[in-house]
């Protein structure tokens, strides 16, 4: 499944953010990037997971809507954490200064990238069948 390898790919990248200088404005900013596309490529796989499903809901492609209705579908799916990231990844375009950049990006070391991580592991066990290849 194509938004899976994307997903996973991505992942990769942005799971270097803690070796990285997170002092530094600009390794700052890429951290909050590829956040911002992770969490992109997190939802829109669930979107594409709940298509698959044959759910309903997915069709509104609303982020809030789609995370609400993947916790119902999905164990061990952290609604909140989630919900939390949407609100983070809403709120960046608002972050002007280090001190709440900062922090941002210590979340999404310690408490987002395991999300994801946890997302991607689900995924693979759940259709480990390979069922998802024939998903675009």
């Amino acid at each position: 499944m194509k938004k899976l390898d994307n997903y996973r790919s991505a992942l990769r990248v942005l799971e270097q953010a803690p070796l990285q200088d997170r002092t530094n404005e600009f390794v700052q900013s890429g951290i909050i990037g590829k956040f911002s596309l992770q969490f992109e490529l997190g939802w829109k796989l669930l979107k594409a997971l709940l298509v698959y499903e044959g759910d309903q809901v997915s069709a509104s492609g609303s982020p809030r809507e789609i995370i609400k209705r993947a916790f119902r579908y999905f164990d061990g799916m952290d609604e909140e954490a989630w919900l939390s990231m949407l609100r983070d990844r809403n709120d960046m375009t608002h972050i002007y200064d280090a001190v709440r950049a900062s922090a941002l990006v210590e979340r999404i070391v310690d408490d987002y990238i395991p999300v994801f991580q946890r997302l991607e592991a689900f995924v693979l066990e759940r259709y480990a069948s390979g069922e998802l290849d024939e998903l675009a």
